[in-house]
């Protein structure tokens, strides 16, 4: 075994672990704000958050998978750690911008939405909340 066969496994190791930990983070507390943005609709936002995972899931792996390719020779571990760490980190700075750009779509659906109803009264913002009764 080579230095390369190492670095290639520790890449896929920690962006595979990095993406799946996010993941799940992401749809266990991303509920509440999509809850939000559907204005209590919580069955669609279950929805959108499950089918938010999996296009994240397909995305992050297929960038992982693309990107695993060094490109020149590894030939001592100063190198492999170097590649692993341009790797790792590209892998990161993707996740983040996923995830600011997901935030970004999500708060524009929130601020469309109307604040007052027909009659005049304030909207629900979540389940039991109202825009008058915020301070």
């Amino acid at each position: 075994m080579n230095i390369i066969f190492f670095t290639y496994l520790l890449y896929l190791s920690i962006s595979i672990g990095l993406t799946v930990w996010v993941a799940q983070t992401l749809f266990k507390n991303g509920r509440v704000f999509l809850v939000d943005v559907f204005q209590g609709n919580e069955a669609l936002a279950d929805s959108v958050n499950h089918l938010l995972v999996v296009g994240f899931y397909l995305i992050n792996f297929g960038y992982v998978s693309l990107a695993l390719k060094i490109g020149y020779e590894v030939t001592s571990m100063r190198e492999g750690i170097e590649a692993l760490s341009w790797k790792v980190g590209l892998v990161l700075v993707v996740l983040g911008g996923m995830h600011f750009f997901n935030l970004y779509v999500f708060s524009r659906i929130r601020r469309r939405r109307p604040l007052f109803d027909d009659a005049g009264a304030s909207m629900p913002r979540t389940a039991g909340r109202t825009w008058a009764n915020e301070s």
